[in-house]
């Protein structure tokens, strides 16, 4: 199994030809399918999402699908993972896109459809690989410091988890002193990733690639 977790996709040459290694093949020989459905949750402009998706594009992928796994049925999106040699799942909220993997059937057939496919997550398409996701808040990445943390189901791809954007402007909270203090409190490993980083995995091999700033905690 081959994943590709980052904070917001593409944003840098080290991390474009890492996955390039790990696709093993070029891109402009590879088919793409981009799930945008964790961006449905969130409020407001959404240009990061488009941001997100140009980037990817910009890599020379001949083909490009849009599927919105809260829509489409399984007869629409079925083929086009089964097509795809990469499948993106992009960013938003990761309770609903979880759900929305449960609902459509996504989430039964991912391990398998993953034995020949590289799964590239962005911030909450990341987050959504671990086996839990630990939380303190409805909305994952606010970082209530108060409250009672719980975990909710992951897919279970990796046994880590990811946090995404460290010191990003547009998630003040996402520090590593409160990050610290999640980590003492549910002990579970997890990397705390910036947005020019990413964690490769290559069935139980685990590697960070990065131009910015990491850390791994438990």
């Amino acid at each position: 199994m081959k994943l590709f977790l980052t904070s917001s996709g593409i944003t840098n040459k080290t991390l474009s030809d890492a996955l390039l290694q790990l696709l093993g093949k070029p891109f402009v020989q590879s088919h793409i399918t981009f799930i945008p459905t964790a961006a449905n949750a969130k409020m407001g402009e959404k240009s990061w999402l488009v941001n997100d998706m140009y980037n990817i594009k910009q890599l020379g992928f001949p083909t490009f699908d849009i599927t919105d796994i809260a829509i489409a049925p399984k007869e629409i999106w079925l083929p086009s993972f089964e097509k795809a040699d990469i499948l993106v799942f992009g960013g938003g909220n990761t309770t609903y896109l979880l759900e929305c993997m449960e609902k459509s059937g996504v989430a039964s057939v991912i391990k398998d459809l993953l034995k020949n496919k590289v799964y590239m997550g962005i911030s909450a398409g990341s987050m959504a690989a671990a086996k839990t996701i630990s939380i303190s808040s409805e909305n994952i990445l606010d970082y209530e410091q108060t409250g009672e943390l719980k975990s909710i189901h992951g897919l279970g791809l990796v046994d880590f988890e990811i946090r995404p954007h460290l010191n990003s402007d547009n998630f003040p909270k996402v520090r590593l002193p409160l990050l610290q203090k999640i980590a003492s409190e549910t002990g579970i490993p997890f990397y705390a990733i910036d947005d020019d980083t990413a964690v490769q995995v290559t069935d139980t091999n685990v590697s960070v690639v990065s131009e910015g700033e990491w850390k791994k905690f438990n």
